[in-house]
């Protein structure tokens, strides 16, 4: 379910910049000539800059660079398109060979294609679990050295993502990062004057929202993932980002932080906080809770305005009374207040890559490229300088929130493998709905880890 609805998400945040799924792409398709962004960067960029064209190359061997990506729909199509189109102008030894594949197609290709040695230069990746097991299958090639002359120009947190063991194997172009979609008006009728910066903070704002009359929380409990982004975060201020990459790399969830986490959750519980009938409720609901009015607050990623809108019953949602904040501290935490939870699209580089596959990658990554697929809204760009682009107030939130995030923690559905993201779903979910316990919760973690 989380597969399929952040996915779902990242086609209407292109649709209208407000808007992942166990792994969220940008699946929309495109037919037009290259963008005018796209091919004047190969030659009037200046030299030097954050938004350099493609090196110019004389002669060499021909070269042919694989690149398989999912961006079926315009005008992310077609911007993807008008990149390589500057890049090889400027380059005429290089070809660049472009498959665009449907999000399941393209991965049931990629496996076979793994499974039969023959792998993309460049290729869709979400980071995280499954590109971890193709790095141990040795599909993937160290890029570490490559791009470290240019690796700064990235967002680090987004950065981290892809990589694993140390070593980088891809490049985010796109990452979005969860946060508390909220009603302004709904806040300022409960007394609060500006959205809580501490978990204490949060818990006395949900007893006001229930006062005045609004559920302050919505969540689907039916579809279990987006209330285990709130726990994922819980655990995340509590423990630290370097004792969750330990519990997830270590298979050992019976730590004081999952516990404490839990902990949380049931003490939110206490204030039954959510919407009437979320324990039946699938994503659907949970939007339209906060579009139609109905709830306060959802924890959700940036995807979120347009779904509200989608599913409210004017089909617009909240309008200019939608706020964003970041997700509280929690006192006594060893995470940082700034850390995030998020995720979105990147591009992993096949074993058997030239060097030109490389440095056209550092090019797609270049500040004009990223600029255009924002104000595209193909995207949120990880290149560094490419913030002002992005016009809409929540998204510029959202970016300052993932802008200060030094560790950011990918979905855990999209982290672990398929059936650990399953696990870890379930044993959540358990928490919120009030048919588990804390301890039972990690333990239940640890034993399916315990099978992969």
């Amino acid at each position: 379910m989380s597969t399929r609805w952040r996915l779902a998400g990242a086609v209407a945040m292109i649709s209208i910049v407000a808007a992942a799924c166990g792994g969220s792409s940008a699946t929309n398709a495109p037919t037009t000539a290259p963008t005018t962004a796209a091919s004047t960067a190969a030659s009037e960029a200046p030299a030097g800059s954050g938004s350099e064209a493609p090196s110019q190359a004389g002669g060499g061997a021909p070269v042919t660079v694989d690149w398989w990506h999912i961006t079926t729909a315009d005008p992310g199509k077609s911007d993807f398109q008008a990149i390589a189109d500057a890049y090889t102008a400027a380059h005429p030894n290089v070809k660049i060979n472009i498959t665009v594949l449907e999000n399941e197609a393209f991965k049931t290709k990629l496996a076979t294609s793994i499974q039969a040695g023959d792998v993309p230069d460049l290729f869709q990746s979400w980071g995280g679990g499954a590109m971890a097991a193709q790095a141990d299958a040795g599909a993937l090639k160290d890029i570490t050295s490559d791009i470290s002359s240019w690796a700064s120009t990235i967002n680090p947190g987004a950065l981290s993502i892809y990589q694993y063991n140390g070593k980088q194997y891809g490049v985010p172009w796109d990452m979005g990062m969860i946060g508390f979609w909220y009603n302004k008006d709904a806040f300022s009728k409960a007394g609060i004057s500006a959205p809580p910066t501490t978990w204490a903070d949060f818990l006395s704002d949900v007893s006001k929202l229930k006062a005045s009359g609004i559920a302050p929380l919505a969540i689907a409990g039916q579809d279990k993932w987006p209330s285990m982004h709130l726990w994922t975060y819980l655990l995340l201020r509590i423990g630290g980002g370097d004792n969750l990459s330990q519990m997830i790399q270590s298979k050992n969830w019976n730590t004081d932080a999952c516990t404490k986490a839990g902990d949380q959750v049931l003490a939110l519980n206490k204030l039954d906080p959510y919407q009437p009938g979320y324990k039946s409720a699938v994503y659907n609901d949970e939007a339209a809770a906060v579009g139609n009015g109905k709830a306060a607050m959802e924890l959700m990623g940036q995807w979120a305005p347009s779904v509200q809108m989608d599913q409210s019953a004017d089909k617009k949602g909240l309008g200019d009374k939608l706020g964003w904040f970041p997700f509280p501290s929690v006192e006594g935490g060893a995470g940082a207040p700034t850390d995030g939870v998020g995720g979105g699209n990147g591009i992993a580089v096949g074993k058997d890559a030239p060097p030109e596959a490389l440095d056209f990658l550092k090019f797609f990554n270049s500040v004009d490229n990223g600029n255009k697929l924002n104000t595209d809204n193909v995207g949120l760009s990880t290149t560094v300088g490419t913030e002002s682009s992005v016009k809409d107030p929540n998204l510029q939130a959202v970016l300052a929130g993932r802008g200060a995030a030094k560790f950011m923690q990918l979905y855990l559905d999209q982290a672990t493998s398929p059936a650990m993201g399953q696990a870890i779903n379930d044993a959540t979910v358990a928490l919120f709905l009030g048919a588990s316990d804390p301890a039972k919760a990690c333990q239940a973690i640890t034993d399916a880890a315990a099978t992969q």
